[in-house]
């Protein structure tokens, strides 16, 4: 059986310990709950099987989706480029070769961690205040700090791979760009187009977010019919772009099997990507099931919805990804590369034929080539300009700073109850994701059913459902930790049923086999060779959740978003700038809090 940490928790139960937090919350409820709100929940559910088709409103979701989706591709592309540019400009491994120090990528690390540890929305609201309502706007609020992530992950990548390549280069004459280009760019380019791939996902999410605090799109209309009570006309924005995510996840999922791309960031390195659940074949006898590679040093991916299915699992150790792992096959490779075999052959050890790479090199220029004028049309179409940026307006009561009246603030509340509120969330999220799974093992017909609940959970802007759920319960902590706690669930259901249905499964067939009940060979069969992956990654989505608290804040419901808002309303730019410096803190405090409970959980058992 396998352990969790010196407390000696079978890791399967490890799994299920944090849906414990159900208890105290059920408890809580009935104090909450107000009258009046029951059938206006039951005309929103019975409105998803009627959507209205009104040209009119038909038009307007698709004029609302078309923006978003062009704000996601813009914010994502610029992201991606200013990303990788800095990527560059943070790895140690550059540096080290063109100048022979380290110190400027160190440096420049630092640096970039205060972007990416402020939510995008929070950048969104302090670029409306100073340039005003324009596209760019939301635009930058999601490439400032995807950039910083991404940088952050490409450039741990980079320092993680081997440099046997490049130190050859180098002292054969070759100058220091040729040969970084020639070794580490092939050995790269899997991971930057896969994490990519998962970005522009998360760019979907984030725009829609923005929407729906009045920076355009369909989040906009989305919250507009949802204050309005027009469930038929939600519903359908809300499918339309449930379409458009389904539709880019399968693309970006068929890109990722015809180009061999990694499912998890597979190169490895040190903090440079969430936690895979890719399983390992276990060497040893029973139910295990060696864990996935390891988790990043919180990168903050903190998108309102991580399926955590592009993303790495790095070396957390720091050790060198090039050497062989006795309790992970080594893969086959065709060039650059990965090899990615299919389910069913996995047993067999049959590789499914690989694209040769020379076509698969023209079809990754062929779409560049489509992605770029694209990108050019789509910018002139919004009206983007990114000049526009430079000029800020004067900001109104823009005077000296009141120092009492930061003092004065509540923060010892304000950051106790944004952070039970994180945690309280991030409990009922991982621990509810393998609990459902378990209750419906019996009936694999409720299986389609509890994927397109959670594809709408991770859909769905947890601001509206803290706004749905204000129908029927009363503003606070326990509100806001159902808002994210759904939403961060559909996250988690996917990453967990992906990694269960990718994991061998003889010990669970022969539990079966030998009269043991479905949901118990499940979760002794499976979830324990995925356990301690699993909840790695739950600590990872902590380390999310706890910024995207500021998210659930910004509507009233608990902590230092509520605090934010007020600030911003008010035009207390001194209390706001506290209010960023404290929440900055915590975001970073919490991310190096979930890299130890990542290193601890992945580690030796």
């Amino acid at each position: 059986m396998v352990l969790i940490g010196p407390t000696g928790i079978a890791a399967p139960l490890a799994m299920l310990a944090p849906a414990l937090v159900v208890i105290p919350v059920l408890g809580l409820l009935p104090g909450l709950i107000h009258g009046g709100g029951f059938d206006l929940l039951a005309e929103f559910i019975q409105a998803a099987f009627t959507p209205s088709l009104d040209p009119l409103v038909l038009g307007s979701a698709l004029k609302g989706l078309g923006i978003t989706v062009g704000v996601a591709l813009l914010g994502w592309a610029a992201s991606g480029l200013l990303g990788l540019a800095l990527a560059l400009g943070s790895s140690r491994q550059v540096w080290a070769s063109c100048c022979g120090q380290v110190w400027p990528a160190n440096l420049l690390r630092r640096l970039l961690a205060l972007p990416r540890s402020i939510h995008e929305l929070l950048w969104g609201l302090l670029l409306l205040q100073v340039v005003g309502l324009q596209p760019a706007v939301a635009i930058a609020a999601i490439a400032i700090p995807y950039a910083a992530l991404v940088a952050r992950v490409l450039g741990d990548q980079l320092d993680a791979l081997p440099s046997g390549s490049l130190a050859a280069l180098r002292c054969s004459g070759v100058a220091a760009p040729q040969a970084l280009l020639t070794a580490l760019g092939p050995p790269l380019l899997p991971s930057l187009l896969s994490y990519g791939g998962y970005r522009l996902e998360c760019a979907l999410r984030s725009a829609t977010l923005l929407g729906v605090f009045g920076l355009g799109g369909l989040g906009t209309e989305l919250k507009l019919c949802l204050q309005s009570l027009q469930f038929h006309e939600l519903w359908t924005g809300l499918w339309l772009l449930l379409a458009v995510m389904l539709l880019l996840e399968t693309g970006l999922g068929g890109l990722r099997r015809r180009w061999l791309m990694p499912r998890r960031l597979g190169l490895g390195g040190p903090s440079s990507g969430e936690p895979g659940l890719a399983p390992r074949t276990d060497q040893g006898p029973g139910l295990g099931i060696a864990l996935a590679q390891t988790a990043p040093a919180g990168a903050g991916l903190e998108c309102s919805d991580l399926s955590g299915r592009d993303l790495s699992g790095s070396d957390l150790s720091g050790s060198d990804p090039s050497r062989s792992d006795p309790l992970r096959p080594e893969p086959r490779t065709s060039g650059p590369f990965p090899a990615e075999s299919g389910r069913g052959a996995r047993g067999l050890g049959w590789t499914r034929p690989k694209p040769s790479l020379g076509r698969r090199g023209r079809e990754m220029v062929l779409a560049l080539v489509v992605l770029a004028p694209l990108l050019v049309w789509l910018a002139g179409a919004m009206g983007v300009q990114p000049l526009a940026l430079l000029h800020w307006q004067p900001l109104p009561n823009l005077g000296a700073a009141s120092w009492a009246s930061v003092l004065s603030l509540p923060w010892a509340q304000l950051v106790g109850t944004t952070l039970l509120l994180t945690l309280v969330a991030a409990a009922l999220a991982v621990g509810l994701a393998p609990l459902l799974l378990l209750v419906i093992a019996p009936w694999p017909g409720a299986r389609p059913l509890l994927q397109l609940v959670w594809a709408l959970a991770r859909l769905w802007p947890p601001p509206l459902s803290a706004l749905l759920l204000l129908l029927l319960l009363k503003p606070g902590l326990v509100t806001a930790a159902l808002a994210l706690g759904f939403h961060n669930l559909g996250v988690l259901g996917r990453l967990l049923l992906e990694a269960s249905d990718d994991s061998p499964a003889p010990a669970e067939l022969a539990l079966q086999g030998a009269g043991v009940g479905p949901r118990l060979a499940l979760l002794y069969g499976r979830f324990s060779g995925l356990a301690r992956s699993y909840l790695a990654y739950g600590a990872y989505r902590a380390d999310v959740i706890l910024r995207e608290s500021v998210v659930v804040g910004l509507v009233g419901a608990a902590g230092l978003g509520t605090q934010l808002l007020e600030s911003l309303s008010s035009f207390a730019w001194d209390q706001l700038l506290a209010l960023l410096v404290v929440y900055a803190l915590l975001t970073l405090v919490g991310e190096d809090l979930s890299d130890r409970a990542r290193r601890r959980l992945l580690g030796p058992a």
